[in-house]
């Protein structure tokens, strides 16, 4: 029995790598766009809150009013706006916190059970930015396997179904939840197969291992490509040279390319990047 469930959430780690990587790529784009500064917001009506800007923070006095309209409002399109500002400000660490103690995360979970495919997207997109903060985890956790159903349910490509696609990979970071996959590797595989250029991961990737990328944004591809390793080792997969699809992520991290410029972080000025790296030497 714990044969099987290792080998689930292996698998899963696998599989979802290629997600996270989307969700990493994007990371570091949101960053070069987020260039300016943010301001709060002055107290405003609850509807009103939904007008904003990306730009806008919403303080906890806010948020509480924002989660109790999308808690009693039965209008779509308040819905809808909702979410989006409650994703956008779940974005930042201190909101992620406060949404949670707010009683947030289940106002905003009840909402993927819409059968509106705009409200479902948006309820996905606001739980994966919650999801980046790992005690509010342990409350998403419970949708797990409805969102699994939806994505693997739902059109090939589309929106709901990349937005779940998300959420699953920010819940894959830590080893807590990823035997819940196990039923759901073969689906997921079928879907990253499938899949367009959105489900799974271009050459452009690796940009995110040159040293000038930010130290938070190396640490975390690297603890990936490692994940990643410590995974194909368990499965024998690395006694001999493997042979890996073109295009693939294993493709890419197994590359010349990616070896080139893991080895050139060995000597990176932060002393966690290197260490990182060195670890890495070995394996390529």
């Amino acid at each position: 029995m714990g044969g099987a469930r290792d080998v689930g959430w292996v698998a899963a780690g696998l599989v979802l790598g290629a997600g996270a990587c989307y969700c990493i790529y994007r990371l570091t784009r949101g960053r070069r766009r987020g260039g300016r500064g943010l301001r709060l917001r002055p107290s405003r009506s609850a509807e009103d809150l939904t007008n904003g800007s990306y730009d806008d923070v919403l303080n906890a006095e806010q948020l509480q009013k924002l989660l109790y309209l999308l808690e009693s409002t039965e209008d779509p399109v308040i819905i809808e706006r909702a979410l989006v500002t409650v994703g956008n400000n779940a974005a930042f660490s201190v909101n992620q916190a406060i949404i949670r103690e707010l009683g947030g995360i289940p106002i905003v979970g009840n909402k993927i059970n819409s059968p509106d495919p705009n409200i479902k997207e948006k309820a996905l997109n606001a739980l994966n930015n919650l999801s980046v903060n790992v005690e509010n985890q342990i409350k998403i956790k419970i949708y797990i396997n409805q969102v699994c159903e939806d994505v693997f349910s739902g059109s090939l490509n589309s929106a709901v179904q990349l937005a779940g696609l998300r959420l699953l990979t920010n819940m894959t970071v830590t080893n807590d939840h990823q035997h819940m996959f196990q039923s759901y590797i073969t689906d997921l595989f079928q879907v990253l197969l499938t899949g367009n250029g959105n489900t799974k991961v271009d050459s452009s990737f690796l940009s995110l291992y040159d040293g000038h990328v930010a130290k938070e944004i190396l640490l975390r591809v690297l603890t990936l490509f490692q994940n990643i390793n410590n995974c194909l080792k368990m499965e024998g997969h690395l006694a001999v040279q493997p042979t890996f699809t073109n295009g693939s992520l294993f493709f890419l991290l197994y590359g010349e390319e990616c070896a080139q410029k893991i080895r050139a972080l060995v000597h990176h000025h932060d002393a966690e990047v290197k260490e990182k790296a060195v670890t890495m030497i070995p394996t390529i």
